[in-house]
């Protein structure tokens, strides 16, 4: 994924930490960071533990792999115990691996909450290993959140169409729940804290001074008229119309049906012979014609409604963004992929997206 550079020229000085690492992170670090072009744009610097990095390089190593030796990084030690180290093993995610991430998180926040860095890029984690640790959070999201003493966040995943140069922008209402909550975890209040995150994440991180903001329904056919479900009918709508009288300055558009809420976003990623420019890109090298129907960004009401579309345009381009942090913090849109790890068969084409989307984020923040 490529962002425009800022013509100041700062070099943002960003944490990256290295996930799980019984998981595909330290290999996708190692190859992430042997392109020279992510260097020319940031000082970053990999918290995590030196000696799993060579132990992975000298694998991997001895496979042919592009590698970047760990000799080579600048890198914040996280030394763990004998114990620890033993039982951290490629591909198998346990209790000590979770410890591990969960440390490596904690000194990134730390850090950057000290002024060291002015963005974290983080390498993916299990939850499940965080909890065998015994640490009970939903993600790594909401230690964030927690540790930057914040109550109003949101997960924000960003991609940029490899065909098009389009940017998919995509906001979850509600994340990390079972399906049977979100009815009683959406309220009125809940959707005007997102939509203000996201409204304010698009002029701020974004430069998009009047936003277009397309809302999903959340029943098929957003409800029917009641007639397949309520919600719609008995508080979506009305404060849909509070929204819009209340955001004079973005165009809210909504509650469209979930199952044609992505064509549009779709035509627009692949294409469809058309040419996209949207409101706030960089365009100067592709045409300008313009599709009036998509939006800057979307408004998912829950998990999978929003990260199916997502994933199945964007695997490899996608990027989970923390927005309202008082830092940037930009993920990769992919898990820990155990079953893989260790076999030296990981892309790095999210986790380099990850870091040039932080890249891009904390210039436009220096501004």
């Amino acid at each position: 994924m490529q962002f425009s550079d800022s013509p100041q020229r700062q070099r943002p000085h960003l944490a990256l930490t290295m996930g799980d690492p019984a998981s595909i992170g330290p290999e996708i670090i190692l190859k992430a960071l042997a392109d020279p072009t992510i260097s020319e744009t940031c000082d970053l610097t990999v918290i995590g533990t030196r000696s799993l990095l060579e132990k992975t390089y000298q694998e991997l190593h001895l496979q042919g792999q592009p590698l970047v030796h760990p000799d080579n990084l600048s890198i914040i030690d996280i030394p763990l115990d004998p114990n620890t180290i033993e039982q951290i093993m490629p591909g198998s995610g346990n209790g000590a691996s979770g410890k591990a991430s969960f440390l490596y998180l904690e000194t990134a926040i730390a850090h950057t909450l000290e002024g060291k860095f002015q963005g974290i890029v983080t390498a993916p984690i299990a939850k499940s290993c965080w909890k065998a640790a015994g640490y009970s959070y939903p993600g790594q999201t909401e230690v964030l959140a927690q540790k930057a003493k914040i109550e109003r966040f949101g997960m924000l995943f960003v991609g940029r169409s490899p065909y098009t140069g389009w940017t998919l922008r995509t906001l979850l209402a509600t994340t990390h729940i079972p399906l049977n909550h979100v009815s009683q975890t959406l309220t009125p209040q809940l959707m005007s804290l997102k939509l203000d995150l996201l409204i304010n994440c698009l002029q701020q991180d974004f430069a998009i001074e009047n936003p277009k903001i397309v809302i999903s329904g959340l029943n098929p056919h957003s409800g029917e008229n009641g007639q397949l479900g309520t919600e719609e009918k008995d508080w979506l709508f009305p404060w849909l119309e509070k929204a819009q009288q209340q955001y004079s300055h973005a165009e809210i558009v909504g509650l469209v049906p979930p199952d044609t809420l992505w064509v549009n976003p779709a035509k627009a990623w692949y294409g469809d012979t058309l040419k996209i420019t949207q409101t706030g890109d960089t365009a100067r090298d592709r045409p300008t014609l313009t599709l009036n129907n998509v939006g800057d960004a979307y408004l998912a009401l829950y998990h999978d409604q929003g990260l199916i579309p997502v994933k199945l345009m964007a695997f490899d381009q996608a990027i989970n963004t923390t927005i309202g942090l008082p830092f940037i913090r930009t993920s990769p849109d992919h898990g820990t992929a155990f079953d893989i790890a260790g076999k030296g068969i990981a892309r790095e084409t999210s986790l380099k997206a990850a870091i040039e989307l932080a890249v891009e984020l904390t210039k436009q923040r220096l501004r």
